[in-house]
């Protein structure tokens, strides 16, 4: 009689768990191809790159970057209040894919051959090069200049080492921990030019406390094809990805976006790249 009773709890509680686990489902879709219907789709950006990925002191979120992963996200199904945006910084970007944290992430992810054994992109879904941010009364108009000048990098960066290289061998190349450190040099005359991507560098320039204040030099010191990073093997988010990178473009969002984040700094961008088509 026992051993009964105690079979027929054990077949009511397995019962009520797959009744439960047939009704609930799971919120999280981060790692769902499918749309959005009731859950939420955890995209990852940059907390810390003004007119890209920027986390207000309010809480939201603005950039180009978020603007792209809201539109994406929009197109998957996803309204505003089912994306979760979460901080993946440089280093975990392919490890934050691998684990499924992340559904997709958009955050000035250039798009290289080593990257593509870890991880699988969408786009390009803009064009950016390695330029300079000067004074907005400086003569620094080639990279040339750079000799004999103060240059403000992040440590480790490509950028950096690229003007070390090839470009200017002569500079006096100062490393700090984040952007925004060489950006206060440059406002108090500590140094020449930071060197970056155009369109951080635009970024941070578009920052009302520094309207006016900076221009770019204009010049392509290397071509960085930003794509949208998603699971390895995940092509049908990859497809879906694509697609809705093109209706940006030909619904003419692509273009307002970078209008309203890059503008004040007299970004000029490249065209809206085709996708699939990497710059070398």
């Amino acid at each position: 009689m026992k051993l009964r009773k105690v079979i027929a709890a054990s077949a009511a509680v397995l019962a009520l768990s797959l009744a439960a686990t047939a009704c609930g489902g799971n919120d999280d879709d981060s790692s769902s191809s499918g749309s959005g219907g009731g859950g939420k789709v955890k995209v990852g950006i940059k907390y810390d790159q003004p007119g890209l990925g920027l986390k207000k002191p309010d809480g939201s979120f603005a950039g180009f970057d978020v603007d792209v992963a809201t539109y994406v996200a929009k197109e998957l199904g996803y309204k505003p209040d089912q994306i979760e945006f979460v901080e993946t910084k440089s280093a975990d970007r392919e490890n934050a894919l691998a684990r499924g944290d992340v559904k997709y992430i958009v955050a000035t992810y250039s798009i290289t051959d080593e990257r593509k054994q870890k991880v699988d992109f969408a786009g390009p879904y803009l064009l950016a090069h390695q330029d300079l941010l000067v004074k907005k009364d400086s003569k620094i108009s080639k990279g040339t200049d750079l000799n004999g000048k103060n240059l403000c990098s992040v440590t480790g960066s490509t950028s950096a080492q690229n003007v070390q290289k090839t470009i200017a061998p002569k500079a006096n190349l100062k490393q700090v921990s984040s952007y925004s450190e060489c950006i206060a040099g440059l406002q108090s005359g500590a140094v020449d030019a930071v060197t970056t991507d155009d369109s951080i560098l635009a970024g941070f320039a578009s920052q009302d406390q520094y309207k006016g204040k900076f221009k770019l030099a204009g010049l392509k010191l290397s071509n960085e094809n930003y794509g949208i990073g998603v699971k390895k093997g995940d092509t049908a988010t990859v497809d879906k990805i694509n697609k809705a990178l093109e209706k940006m473009v030909s619904d003419g969002s692509w273009q307002k976006a970078v209008d309203a984040n890059f503008g004040p700094a007299d970004y000029k961008n490249e065209p809206a790249p085709k996708i699939g088509q990497i710059v070398k």
